[in-house]
């Protein structure tokens, strides 16, 4: 079908038949026609030969395949027609070539969305190598970056989309893609879209734009239940006598981490030079999380403290604990809190000690002001998800005892009438 608009531009979406694929199918081509001048492109779509409508360039019938492609042919048409429209009014002409390669990416790269995430990706694996962040952040956004690079070849055939050309409906289509078409969870599209709204402030800062098209869009983490042992939990464990001696290490640095919040990771990097004592004569473990870079002070207690002393001299380098990998520590731990009989709602990992260190001193007074500097969050709003855990579990401890003063209640009630 073609589309007329000022009596100079045409677009015709036709078949190459001359050039089948191997499963049968034949390719769709669309030609661009200004002022007489036509100029072909490949949509890289495809399909069979008899199921194509010559006289409205369409796809035939209702199946989903069919309805798939119409809509994907229909984005083509609405794009080509918007940069057309622009061309007219930003240069006051346009050409069926200017048109193409503007549908194509070509020569509007420089300022593309994929090529600076790329770039900066590249910056940050640089920063992995020199030891100030993380692999796992890296590779998360090794990650988002194939989502971002799936989606713009999915939904816009394109190879990058340049900065002038995304609206808020590019990261809201992303954000219904991961949902949808990779399956992700709503805590997951949160994660994967951070870094891609951050992408457009990074253009603004290097004049590339002045606005970032994606501000309106938002979207906020959903609190999930975070697993962490009680006080009693803590306890068991400490004194428990595991079956295997292999997993005492493993219970101390889980013990470790009860007391001092610090991560897997942050254990990991621990150095004797992170000990030092402070202006209140007591030794503190100094440090910035591996995570954020952010300052995590924490006070050494006498438990942690014998901790360190028992595992000095035990590697060949600087660091204080020879750390297990993540996923050895995660697995012992499970059968320490096996063979402990702690018994808990949620699933515990070593990540479950930090929560416990939260919950636990939070439960003792310590005010969430210092807890959020101790455990080195950016922002206390998220230490708050912590005080939420500790009066949701005093409501439940109530909730166990209260039925013991049904007597007492049903009395008072008895003698105010």
């Amino acid at each position: 079908m073609e589309t007329v608009k000022r009596s100079t531009f045409k677009l015709l979406f036709y078949l190459k038949k001359n050039e089948p694929k191997k499963n049968g199918n034949v390719p769709v081509m669309g030609r661009i026609t200004i002022d007489g001048t036509p100029k072909t492109f490949a949509t890289k779509l495809e399909i069979d030969s008899n199921c194509w409508d010559l006289k409205h360039g369409r796809v035939l019938g209702k199946s989903s395949q069919a309805l798939n492609t119409n809509q994907k042919l229909d984005k083509i048409r609405v794009r080509i027609d918007k940069i057309y429209d622009d061309m007219l009014k930003d240069e006051g002409f346009a050409t069926a070539e200017k048109v193409k390669l503007s549908f194509l990416g070509v020569g509007v790269m420089d300022d593309a969305i994929l090529k600076l995430f790329k770039e900066q990706n590249e910056d940050f694996q640089k920063m992995v190598t020199k030891g100030k962040r993380s692999q796992n952040t890296y590779n998360k956004y090794k990650t988002v970056y194939n989502h971002l690079n799936k989606f713009i070849k999915e939904r816009y055939h394109r190879d990058d989309m340049a900065f002038r050309e995304l609206t808020a409906d590019f990261i809201r289509e992303f954000d219904f893609f991961l949902r949808i078409d990779q399956g992700c969870t709503h805590n997951t599209v949160w994660v994967y879209t951070m870094p891609v709204i951050a992408i457009p402030d990074l253009a603004i800062k290097k004049g590339l734009i002045r606005k970032n098209p994606f501000e309106d869009y938002e979207i906020n983490m959903e609190e999930t239940d975070r697993s962490y042992l009680l006080k009693e939990g803590v306890e068991k464990l400490m004194f428990l006598k595991p079956s295997d001696p292999k997993f005492e290490l493993v219970k101390d640095l889980f013990i470790f981490s009860c007391f001092t919040g610090l991560s897997y990771v942050d254990i990991k990097k621990l150095k004797l030079s992170n000990i030092q004592s402070f202006f209140d004569g007591h030794q503190w473990i100094i440090s910035r999380r591996k995570k954020s870079d952010v300052a995590s002070n924490v006070r050494l207690m006498e438990i942690p403290k014998q901790l360190i002393e028992k595992y000095q001299g035990t590697t060949r380098n600087e660091f204080i604990f020879p750390v297990p990998t993540n996923p050895t520590c995660n697995s012992h731990v499970k059968k320490l809190i096996g063979e402990a009989e702690i018994i808990t709602e949620q699933k515990v990992t070593f990540h479950t000690a930090r929560h416990t260190f939260a919950t636990m001193f939070l439960t003792e007074g310590v005010p969430l002001e210092s807890l959020s500097k101790m455990m080195g969050h950016k922002n206390i709003s998220t230490t708050q998800i912590y005080a939420k855990i500790t009066s949701q579990k005093i409501s439940k401890d109530m909730d166990l005892v209260s039925h013991k003063f049904a007597g007492m209640e049903a009395a008072f009630s008895e003698m105010e009438k």
